[in-house]
């Protein structure tokens, strides 16, 4: 008994001699990662848009030149002449589309902000993916190899008693088939852990093959979170808020819509240089105007109506999606809870199962050396044993990796 128990607490205690911590590691993913750096371009992008949009408030300074020549000379004039025509211009009332415009962009721009903040969520979301599978299949490949290391110790025993001819040729070629599955389970398991290593260190832009030690470890205890509020879970979702946002940005477009077809008032002055004309002398002479611009749209044969229709029809779909976002955000944080009570719950199943299956192979494996039981009695205590240590590793992982996954859906705070 004391040798199972030794060796089960080597196994639990191996991952406490690590290196990185989850919270170290997650860091490293958010750093390193390309899809957060790309939606942090799109955030400075939609920055930049804004900036343009409430530019429309200014006054626009233009300046526009001609020069041409004539191939033959008509009555003593001379073949060039140019004019240069500077204008500074004020929109006074365009509509509103400039209004609606920025506010199109500061909305656009509260989206970006949005959407990078949940590809935040979804990437630590993978990143807390990555660590807790590496840490459940190395200690899997683990458990593996202390199998067929149980394995082999009873073979030496069987070994022994047919030399000594206690036992048939039929228990030898059964712990030798039971050895040779088990050796087998464990290449599959190592070549998992490694597949996992390698997607843990491209994660966060290190070398794949790089060796790494875990400070968490699936078998620790980890503290429920709170049960959030349908509410509060929702006001914390970056990807609502940018539903929200798109239905202001539709509203906003419903404004542009009929902006081109409202009076606009716009002021300015300008001025021309340019020769007399016809030009006989070659001598200039400079014109300044001021000017006021009155556009009044009276009939375009029921564009703005159509115009209009498409900007409504679209605030109604960006409406339509967020109420169905709602209910999906509602239904994952449902779900996400269940998943916490129930794998928490295998988790303490699988304790107590592990425990009784440790007793017993220490039990079958003294009690086939003393002649007591037989060798499939050993032989289904191991396979018992190392059933039971797998479903209790796969209970801590998928409880860990529930709570990861309960807090990206609530937005909660690691």
């Amino acid at each position: 008994m004391k040798r199972i128990l030794s060796l089960l607490c080597l196994l639990c205690c191996a991952p406490l001699a690590a290196q990185t911590s989850l919270g170290d590691y997650r860091r490293a993913v958010l750093r390193y990662s390309w899809q957060l750096k790309a939606a942090a371009a799109r955030t400075e992008a939609a920055a930049q848009r804004f900036g343009q949009a409430r530019t429309g408030f200014l006054p626009q300074l233009s300046l526009d030149g001609s020069f041409s020549a004539t191939v033959r000379r008509s009555n003593d004039a001379e073949r060039w002449t140019f004019s240069v025509l500077p204008q500074l211009v004020q929109v006074v009332y365009g509509g509103g589309s400039v209004r609606a415009a920025v506010d199109r962009a500061r909305a656009g721009y509260d989206i970006a902000l949005c959407d990078e903040e949940f590809s935040r969520l979804e990437i630590g979301y993978a990143a807390d993916y990555a660590y807790w599978n590496l840490s459940a299949l190395e200690l899997y490949a683990a458990a593996m190899r202390q199998y067929v290391r149980l394995i082999v110790s009873l073979k030496e025993v069987v070994d022994r008693r047919f030399e000594e001819g206690y036992i048939a040729k039929g228990d030898v070629l059964m712990i030798d088939a039971r050895l040779s599955e088990a050796r087998y389970q464990l290449v599959t398991a190592e070549q998992r852990a490694e597949v996992a290593l390698h997607n843990f260190n491209i994660l966060q832009g290190a070398d794949a093959s790089a060796p790494v030690r875990l400070t968490d470890s699936v078998r620790d205890s980890i503290l429920m979170p709170q049960h959030a509020d349908h509410a509060e879970a929702l006001e914390r979702r970056p990807d609502y808020a940018a539903a929200q946002l798109r239905i202001v940005q539709a509203e906003a477009g419903i404004r542009g819509a009929r902006a081109p077809f409202n009076p606009q008032v716009s002021v300015g002055i300008g001025g021309a240089w340019r020769p007399h004309t016809p030009n006989r002398s070659g001598s200039t002479l400079v014109d300044g105007s001021a000017f006021v611009k009155l556009s009044v749209p009276i009939f375009h044969g029921g564009e703005r109506r159509r115009a209009v229709g498409v900007a409504q029809a679209l605030r109604r779909e960006s409406e339509w999606n967020a109420q169905q976002l709602r209910e999906e955000i509602l239904l994952e944080e449902l779900n996400g809870w269940t998943a916490i009570v129930q794998s928490h719950a295998q988790v303490d199943a699988s304790e107590r199962s592990l425990r009784i299956a440790g007793e017993n192979l220490e039990l079958s494996t003294y009690s086939y050396g003393e002649g007591l039981v037989t060798i499939l009695d050993v032989l289904q205590a191991q396979l018992s044993w190392i059933q039971l240590y797998t479903n209790d590793i796969t209970a801590r992982y998928n409880y860990a990796l529930a709570i990861s996954d309960y807090r990206r859906i609530t937005a909660g705070e690691e």
